[in-house]
């Protein structure tokens, strides 16, 4: 993996995971938002545990796909990939990166018992979801064509398809 790809992974996961979080326990210490573990054996821990495994696993999975078959770039819009990935979760999901990340969001939430997170997991999956609808989506459909419109056409956005997809074996 290049630089610009760790460089991407640092900026992007590290702002939504673990920087904004973190300001947020720290801006709701003292007050009645304020960030606290449940205990260990409580439905929250072992819901947030499931959550954050889940999560971090599509998260090293998509990773591994974008620096082996991404033809180059990163995961950030200012460097994409190369090339249509429509292999392993892609072939269910368009965004099981960003579902991931959202499970991590969902995991740290139950962990620390706090409605900040919560709040900013439900802003993150709004914006995102505008962002790709009126941004990125657009963009893939020019730069990978009919290829990308069938894939859209197939597979859903955020809630898995039970079977795979596949179609456009060519871009697989």
């Amino acid at each position: 993996m290049s630089t610009s790809f760790f460089k991407a992974i640092l900026i992007l996961p590290g702002t939504v995971l673990v920087y904004i979080p973190a300001l947020l326990i720290w801006l709701s210490h003292g007050t009645s938002f304020e960030a606290s573990l449940p205990p260990i054996y409580s439905i929250h821990a072992l819901a947030g545990v499931v959550f954050g495994l889940l999560g971090f696993g599509l998260i090293f999975w998509t990773m591994r796909l974008f620096a082996g078959s991404g033809d180059g770039g990163t995961p950030a819009p200012w460097d994409p990939i190369q090339n249509l990935i429509i292999r392993g979760p892609y072939r269910h999901v368009r965004n099981p990166m960003l579902t991931g990340v959202i499970f991590v969001l969902v995991a740290e939430a139950l962990l620390l018992q706090s409605i900040p997170i919560c709040l900013w997991m439900l802003l993150f999956f709004i914006v995102k979801t505008l962002y790709f609808g009126f941004v990125e989506e657009p963009e893939l459909e020019k730069r990978f064509g009919d290829a990308y419109r069938d894939y859209k056409n197939n597979v859903p956005r955020w809630l898995p398809r039970l079977s795979p997809y596949v179609g456009h074996k060519k871009h697989q």
